[in-house]
Formats: C-alpha cells, structure tokens, sequence
C-alpha cells in the first residue's frame, strides 16, 4: 500500500517572510522552486571563475542594451523564484530595484553547472521551459560543453544543441555570441 504523503509549498511571499524573521538566514544559499526550497551547492573557484567570465564578456558585448544579472532571483511565478548564474534582461533603468525580472522580461539564462547538473536538467530545464523563457544554457563543466536549448512551445525546448570547444554559439534572442573554449 502507497502511502500518501501531503506536502506544504511555500510561496514566493512566505519565502520572504521566512527571510524576515530568521528562519532562512543570509547565509543559507537556497531558493524556491516549485514551493520547496532547496539547498544550492557550494560555488567553487573555476565556477565562480566562468560566471565572472560570462559578466565581463556580457557587458563588453552588449553594453547598455540589457541588464545583466548575476546570481540574482528570478520571479517565475507565486511558488519558483530560482538564482539562475546568469541572466540577460530586458534593460531597465531601475535595474530591477522594485521587482526580480520575470519570465517576459529575459531574454538568456545561464547555469554553470559541476554539482549541480542534475538540478539544471531535471529541475530548472523544465521550469524555464514551463515559464517561457527564449533560451537557456547549461555550462558544464565536466563535460567542456555548452548545452543550449531554445524555442519553448507547450512547456518544452523544441530546439536543443550541445556545443563543444572549437565551436562558437550564439544566443537567438539577443546579438551575443560565444566561442566555447574561452569558458575553459
């Protein structure tokens, strides 16, 4: 016999709250996907590294045309608000000081992934996809590749590619391009 076990999702509202009174501390590296907050890895050098990469390059390429996000939540909706890497928004002047960016605000986002590429494929990939987002890269690290997957039509990414070094990639929604063994 199956046993049924009731969960309690939190939302992006009770996350805060959390935050506010001390449950969740400053320190704790977690986020919200889905209504569960889950535990993020440790950030090790060469991650950190490719992400302090991508930034500079980011901003060299597209200067004051979007707003470039790092390791900044994302609002999906009232349960997931994840902290993607990398994100390349819609420009604002505000710099998102008065909201997360949204699903209609991106045009990129971007994990580099170790740890983590389970999380990245099995838990994000979908969510991204769910909520809209153009495009999506996975950096992974182990493998020297870039997963790319693009064009969400009914909750999933109909076009996907993995790129390897040598190669150059390019994202279809903004004019930034990327030749792959510059991240490794």
């Amino acid at each position: 016999m199956a046993v049924q076990i009731k969960r309690q999702l939190f939302t992006v509202e009770d996350y805060y709250k959390m935050a506010d009174v001390g449950i969740l501390k400053p320190e704790d590296r977690v986020e919200l996907i889905k209504g569960e907050i889950i535990k993020m890895s440790p950030i090790k050098s060469f991650h950190a590294g490719i992400v302090n990469f991508l930034n500079r390059t980011l901003i060299k390429q597209l200067s004051n045309k979007v707003s470039i996000c790092i390791q900044n939540p994302v609002n999906i909706d009232k349960h997931s608000e994840p902290e993607p890497d990398v994100v390349v928004a819609k420009f604002r002047k505000d710099d998102y000081r008065h909201q997360h960016p949204r699903p209609e605000d991106i045009f990129l986002v971007i994990e580099v992934a170790d740890t983590s590429i389970k999380l990245d494929r099995q838990v994000k990939l979908p969510l991204y996809a769910e909520a809209g987002i153009p495009e999506y890269w996975i950096v992974n690290l182990k493998e020297q590749q870039v997963e790319i997957y693009s064009q969400p039509i009914d909750k999933e990414y109909t076009i996907t590619r993995v790129a390897f070094v040598g190669e150059t990639i390019a994202c279809s929604t903004i004019d930034f391009e990327l030749e792959v063994k510059e991240l490794f």
